[in-house]
């Protein structure tokens, strides 16, 4: 059943009524306007990226979308007349939802034209659904997991956007506000730049650091299928390290496999960096991946029937390598690890003719992190935020 809301218009307009439907998805038809409503509101906007389009028709199906089994979930769309003038999605995780937490609801890919009357109308139907559900809170945007793009982008709207990262005009930080969301918390970007001689100091690093750990070994690989045995034990970790990291819900198996279809075949084989002990545990990586922004541009996020050639074009091209995760085991976090991952990874980088790393999304109070991106050169280019309100 529809939800009908009325809205008087600001003074401008106050003698106008707006006549906003919001309905659920519930049907094929609906589930692709809500795919391709963002195509339409960023028309005009340069540096949107759009998604690729058959890997959303996985994420958001049930059936192929592990995450949905231990998540309540609702895909809105808001009509004016017949016309589909925004969408929103709300999330319940009950793996994040654990006894002694907040119970926090959250809202994800919420577009709209610049029309604060369908947002607010959006936010409304997604906080009577959370409130249904006796949640607290209201946080977002914040898709099933922190691997999910996350935050509104409120510094660097003119820098290029990168693949999982959310791309927002500034009126929808404004609209936010408006609604009565405060900050929950930031995430910065940082941009290296990669030196054309690798400093001394990582040297020093990684031989003291191999000296002092006898049976670590840094890994290289060449082939996506050498890449795909570390799938798992590398997701496990990330389970294991990213633990207490805000909006981290851990990946199960099968999620983990889902994940991994979902980029493997994107992915460069000599910017994986792992580190196994003598017993054949990882103990550490890193991941980076070859910027295809533009290629997912040109192609307009079809991978058939050319796509991918111009995915294929762009990553040939892109000077950016972009971070996508790493982790290090407890027990051997400042052992210089970190450093030796990092100057294997410039090498690498430097090797490919890349000149930039973008460091993806770091929370604001990741400070050990936050510091030893700035003692590589590492500065802040792009920042975003995590929006909350009280239920």
């Amino acid at each position: 059943m529809a939800i009908r809301i009325f809205f008087h218009t600001d003074s401008i307009c106050s003698s106008q009524m707006k006549d906003i439907a919001i309905r659920p998805v519930g049907s094929k038809k609906m589930l692709n306007e809500f795919i391709r409503l963002p195509a339409r509101i960023h028309t005009k906007h340069s540096n949107w990226v759009p998604p690729i389009y058959m890997d959303d028709k996985v994420f958001f199906n049930p059936k192929k979308n592990e995450t949905f089994s231990h998540c309540d979930t609702t895909l809105l769309l808001a009509y004016r007349g017949n016309e589909v003038v925004g969408r929103i999605m709300g999330i319940i995780n009950h793996k994040y939802n654990v006894p002694n937490r907040l119970q926090e609801a959250r809202f994800c890919f919420l577009e709209t034209f610049e029309e604060y009357e369908v947002a607010e109308a959006l936010i409304q139907a997604v906080e009577e659904w959370a409130r249904e559900r006796r949640m607290t809170q209201l946080v977002g945007p914040l898709g099933f997991s922190d691997k999910d793009p996350q935050g509104f982008l409120i510094e660097g709207f003119d820098e290029p956007v990168v693949i999982a990262t959310t791309c927002n005009f500034p009126w929808m930080v404004e609209f936010m506000e408006r609604a009565g969301f405060g900050k929950k918390t930031d995430l910065v970007v940082y941009k290296l730049r990669i030196p054309d001689t690798i400093p001394d100091i990582y040297a020093k690093i990684r031989s003291r650091t191999l000296n002092n750990h006898s049976g670590l070994k840094l890994l290289s690989f060449h082939s996506r299928r050498q890449m795909k045995k570390y799938v798992r034990p590398v997701l496990q970790l990330v389970n294991e390290t990213f633990k207490d990291i805000y909006a981290f819900a851990p990946l199960s198996a099968r999620e983990m496999d889902e994940f991994a279809n979902r980029f493997i075949f994107l992915l460069d084989p000599e910017f994986l960096k792992v580190i196994e002990n003598d017993k054949k545990e990882v103990v550490a990586f890193v991941l980076g991946m070859k910027d295809i922004s533009k290629g997912i541009q040109k192609s307009k996020g079809r991978l058939i029937p050319f796509g991918i050639i111009r995915i294929l074009l762009a990553k040939r091209k892109t000077r950016q390598l972009n971070l996508l995760l790493g982790g290090i085991k407890e027990e051997y976090r400042n052992s210089g690890l970190d450093a030796i991952m990092g100057m294997s990874m410039f090498e690498s980088a430097k090797a490919a003719g890349m000149e930039v790393i973008d460091s993806h999304l770091e929370l604001e109070t990741n400070t050990k992190m936050r510091a030893e991106m700035e003692k590589m050169g590492g500065e802040v280019y792009k920042r975003y935020r995590i929006f909350q309100k009280n239920l």
